[in-house]
């Protein structure tokens, strides 16, 4: 199957992003719908893709290798499969700077958007900070602990992770 320019470059954005959702593959398209979403995967990369028991969109090995874009998560073996390398956009990268860790008591996404304003000088929406968080959560980076409301920490130690913006 021959993709087109843009199929090839929808493809690199699933090997980068997984595991993702419709939505933020509906951001990153410009798409008007997860329907739009779904309808360009089936229809354009339905060989190059899968959804796994979460029902989160990830590429094959297949379509990692003919697009040649690193993944936006790696994992250590060697430390149980946690993520070791994430390329995630800038303001998730803020996110984990700012975030509790793992030992701390975990945070709201209004105490996460506060210190995000206080940090780095920003001032992004509730719901960007919480999908952040989401996304984050997917890649097994963020935890959440559901008291009066969702509040989230790192799942990982700060210092074993590495964390870069992608492109």
């Amino acid at each position: 199957m021959t993709l087109s320019e843009e199929a090839t470059e929808r493809l690199a954005d699933v090997v980068e992003l997984q595991p993702t959702k419709n939505a933020e593959l509906q951001e990153r398209w410009g798409l008007e719908s997860g329907s739009d979403v779904h309808q360009y995967l089936e229809n354009e990369l339905g060989d190059y893709y899968f959804r796994d028991d979460n029902s989160l969109i990830r590429a094959t090995s297949e379509a990692a290798e003919l697009v040649d874009v690193e993944p936006g998560i790696e994992s250590d073996p060697d430390a149980g499969g946690v993520p070791s390398r994430i390329r995630v956009p800038e303001l998730h990268v803020q996110i984990v700077d700012v975030l509790a860790g793992p030992d701390e008591r975990s945070e709201s996404v209004v105490s996460v958007l506060h210190k995000l304003r206080d940090e780095f000088d920003v001032d992004p929406e509730a719901e960007d900070v919480r999908s952040g968080l989401q996304s984050l959560r997917r890649k097994d980076v963020v935890e959440v602990e559901y008291r009066t409301v969702p509040t989230f920490r790192l799942a990982v130690e700060r210092d074993a992770l590495e964390v870069s913006v992608a492109d």
